[in-house]
Formats: structure tokens, C-alpha cells, sequence
């Protein structure tokens, strides 16, 4: 490497000065070809994602206006939507996995143990939903499944305070949506037929949707599982 490098030390100096010159304008060249590579690369992303952008208004372009006369009218939430946090107290192990597993350690769960069982004792469990961030953390990682995610999402309150649920709200089960007379539920885009992109207004509740249920999809799961197990019974 060394006798490499006295070579082309040698072989610099030998050079005359236009060759020098010759030499440092293509170097120079180089460099700014490598300038314009990077600039129309850049251009060429730039352009894309401003297509992209105006691929998802001229798509937006051909529908009608959604409205919701929200309070006589509500979005039927999707199916994943966090929600209230629903808590069962009988399933509660006092574990406290909630608050470790929790980014802001919410949850505040108040237990003794018991001496005579050796087991924790659950007085009081609570979360404040003025801080709680909904990331669903808690309800993924309880081992008992005492909490859940609900569809309630109207918790607004004249006094932040009130958002401080106990166990006592926090086992309050919320009202569906479509269960109350005097709202007319209306469906997400989620919940529309496949393909549809018009206003949930021209589609009933109950009509067909564009995905199956989880409940729909199980019950399917059973009846074919109980079937093979017929037909295995009827070849044997």
C-alpha cells in the first residue's frame, strides 16, 4: 500500500500543469454531477408523493359530503376503536401488570394482602381518563382479562375531575349505539358494503358490509370443524 501511494505521489508530480489542471476540473465535474444526481432524485420524490397527495383529493373529489347531526346521529365505532376501559372487578389479581406495562404508570390499584389465603386483596382500582392516552396496553397485557376496550368515547365533563373512574365506573358496561332508540346509528366506511365510497346515510345498519365479523367468521370456523368431523365419522 505504501509503494502504492509513493507512486502516485510520483506520478503527480511528474504531471505539467494542464494536466494538473485537466485533473482537477474533471474531479470538480464529478462533484457536481454528483450534486445534480442527488437534487433530481430528490425532484422525482418530491413529485411523487405531491401525486400521491393529489391521488387521494381527486379520489375524494367524486364523493358526497358526509355529515353526522351528532347528537341525533353517531357513527357506529369500528370494531378495534379504544374506547372506555372496562374493568371487572371478580377477575382482578391485584398484580399490577397494568401500571408497569402502562407508559405513564395510570392505573392506581389500592390492595392488602390477605394473611390467612397469601393472596392480594383488591380494595379500590382506578384511572383517570383526563391522562390516559387509550394505547391499550393495560387490556393486552392483563393475564386475567379484567379489562377491555368499550366503544364509549363521549367523555367530556365540565370538571376534570369527574374523569377520575373508580371501580365502581369503571365496571359500568356502555350503551351500544344501535340500542338507543333516539340516535339513528350510522356506519363507518368500515362497515360499508365492498367498494361503496357514498355517505353511511344510504346504507341500513344491518345490511351487508365489505368484511365479515369476528363473531361471524368463528361461527363459520365451528360449523366447518363439525362437519369434517361428520365426514371423518362417515368414512370410518
Amino acid at each position: 500500500m505504501v509503494c502504492g501511494f509513493l507512486i502516485a505521489a510520483q506520478s503527480i508530480v511528474t504531471m505539467n500543469g494542464e494536466q494538473i489542471n485537466l485533473l482537477w476540473k474533471t474531479a470538480r465535474m464529478v462533484k457536481f454531477l454528483e450534486k445534480m444526481g442527488g437534487y433530481a432524485k430528490e425532484v422525482f420524490d418530491n413529485t411523487r408523493y405531491i401525486g400521491q397527495g393529489l391521488g387521494v383529493v381527486f379520489d375524494h373529489i367524486r364523493r358526497k359530503p358526509v355529515t353526522v347531526n351528532y347528537p341525533y346521529e353517531k357513527l357506529i365505532p369500528s370494531e378495534r376503536f379504544r374506547g372506555r376501559i372496562h374493568f371487572e372487578r371478580p377477575k382482578c389479581i391485584s398484580c399490577e401488570v397494568c401500571v408497569r406495562v402502562c407508559p405513564i404508570n395510570l392505573p392506581v390499584v389500592d390492595w392488602v394482602m390477605n394473611k390467612e389465603t397469601k393472596k392480594k386483596e383488591l380494595n379500590s382500582y382506578s384511572i383517570d381518563f383526563g391522562v390516559c392516552i387509550f394505547c391499550g396496553n393495560c387490556v393486552e397485557y392483563c393475564p386475567t382479562n379484567a379489562l377491555s376496550m368499550t366503544e364509549e368515547y363521549e367523555l367530556s365533563v365540565y370538571d376534570r375531575h369527574e374523569l377520575n373512574f373508580d371501580d365502581v365506573a369503571l365496571g359500568r358496561l356502555p350503551i351500544n349505539v344501535t340500542q338507543v332508540a333516539e340516535v339513528s346509528a350510522i356506519r363507518e366506511f368500515g362497515y360499508l358494503p365492498d367498494g361503496a365510497i357514498q355517505p353511511a346515510h344510504e346504507h341500513s345498519p344491518g345490511g351487508a358490509r365489505a368484511g365479515e365479523l369476528p363473531a361471524t367468521i368463528l361461527e363459520r370456523i365451528q360449523k366447518e370443524q363439525i362437519q369434517k368431523e361428520l365426514g371423518d365419522k362417515g368414512d370410518a
